[in-house]
């Protein structure tokens, strides 16, 4: 008979003693990192057998309206040759070698809020395209102080002068009003490609102005058509031009190396298979990175993908309800925002502070915010930055719809998941196993208004 720790004696087994013949009920290995990932839940996945998806579109842009178009690949952008017709100094240029070498030359440069790009009084020593963005052009008040001229937005552009043979000197300052990105021809360039192409400088002193070619609202080569005639009418002919540069995306991969030990899985998998709870939670992790990826890879990620023409700005800084209209005016048939916990917060600070009252729609079982009755699906991939600034996306999705679509390919060897595998690569001298864990996949936009973006939504007001 044993004492209990109070002086009096034990009169049964205690529990203590019992667990150690009892067999506990237990959980599976939790994981906190683990969230809903609505983007990999809402995008259509479509099948990329031969590893690389291309998307095949018709040729969009509009010589002659005074703005310069760009394209982006991911997060890197270039001015498209003949757009470099709208400099008054180019105007005209017909030699597409000579657009292409130009358009060659142009460095792509970053530039924060309130940084200076241009300093007054020094040579116009380069052309300076705004590719996205807010810039203030400063000058000098009556009294010494600075005032705002002009604030030039996408497409527009300075320094053109510094192609002449007598560039001058900036008379004003540029300053950056948004996280601003420009491409840059500076002059070192210049004169080489004047150097290179002397018909060039020809050019110059007698600009003549190109006819600009007739295109749809899109900014797409018109299809010519003829409508109510009568008799036998010739008819015009006409083609749809296609880019001759398609997009491919090629599907990336996640991977990471599993190590087991042998004697663990051997000795200590019962009543749960440890293997296998191991290759789930790797499955997990490479899920979330996968989601990650979609949104901030420079290459392939959503945000980064982004149209510029499709890239809006808050009129207030906060995500307004006013924005949120804004961004989905743009597009037809949206199907979801897309925006982070704190962003969806603010919005709904800002919904009550004008007396507006948000939707609410059920998803996947639960009940989710909605603007004009599209859903507002939380996601901590998108960041805020140190700024307390955020992004708000907005999609179509789909191929028939021409939208946004994830890439994967099912059926590889060893799948475990869709797109996933999981392949035994031996065991090493420690009796340690190896599991190469795969995941392979990307995201494609289809037309550039599939996918729009709020930028710099403050959400710590």
């Amino acid at each position: 008979m044993t004492t209990a720790s109070n002086g009096e004696h034990q009169l049964s087994l205690s529990t203590r003693a019992a667990r150690n013949l009892a067999t506990t009920t237990k959980s599976v290995p939790m994981m906190q990192g683990i969230t809903p990932r609505y983007l990999l839940r809402l995008l259509p996945w479509v099948e990329v057998k031969g590893g690389t998806y291309r998307v095949n579109r018709r040729l969009a842009h509009t010589v002659g309206d005074g703005v310069v178009e760009f394209v982006n690949t991911g997060a890197d952008i270039a001015v498209i040759p003949a757009e470099l017709g709208e400099l008054p100094q180019l105007a005209g240029v017909s030699d597409e070698a000579l657009l292409a070498d130009a358009a060659g030359r142009f460095e792509q440069r970053e530039y924060a809020p309130g940084e200076v790009i241009v300093e007054p009084g020094g040579p116009v020593d380069r052309v300076v395209l705004l590719a996205h963005g807010k810039v203030e052009k400063v000058g000098r008040g009556e009294y010494g102080a600075d005032i705002v001229l002009d604030v030039l937005a996408d497409g527009r552009y300075f320094g053109d002068a510094a192609l002449l043979p007598a560039p001058g000197t900036w008379e004003h300052a540029y300053r950056a009003v948004t996280p601003t990105t420009v491409l840059v021809l500076p002059n070192e360039q210049i004169g080489e490609l004047l150097g290179r192409y002397p018909e060039l400088r020809e050019h110059i002193a007698s600009v003549a102005d190109a006819p600009a070619p007739a295109t749809n609202a899109k900014g797409e080569a018109e299809i010519a058509l003829a409508s109510g005639h009568e008799g036998e009418v010739a008819l015009a002919g006409t083609f749809a031009d296609y880019d001759p540069s398609p997009r491919e995306y090629q599907l990336s991969v996640a991977q990471t190396l599993l190590r087991v030990h042998t004697r663990v899985t051997d000795l200590y998998s019962h009543p749960m298979d440890q293997l296998e709870q191991q290759l789930r939670l790797t499955a997990e992790a490479l899920r979330e990175k996968q989601e990650d990826e979609l949104v901030n890879n420079r290459d392939f990620g959503l945000l980064n993908n982004a149209d510029l023409k499709q890239r809006i700005q808050s009129r207030s800084g906060p995500p307004t309800p006013e924005a949120m209209d804004d961004l989905l005016s743009r597009r037809r048939g949206t199907k979801f925002y897309l925006a982070h916990p704190r962003t969806i917060a603010a919005f709904g600070r800002e919904c009550t502070r004008q007396g507006v009252y948000p939707g609410v729609v059920e998803r996947f079982g639960r009940r989710v915010t909605a603007w004009r009755g599209v859903p507002i699906f939380p996601c901590d991939k998108i960041r805020v930055t140190d700024r307390g600034t955020s992004s708000v996306l907005a999609m179509r999705i789909g191929e028939d719809d021409q939208g946004v679509i994830g890439l994967h390919r099912t059926g590889i060897p060893d799948e475990i998941q869709p797109s996933m595998s999981a392949r035994f690569t031996g065991i090493d001298e420690r009796a340690v196993s190896s599991y190469l864990v795969s995941a392979y996949f990307s995201a494609a936009v289809l037309v550039p208004d599939a996918l729009g973006v709020l930028e710099n939504v403050e959400v710590s007001r």
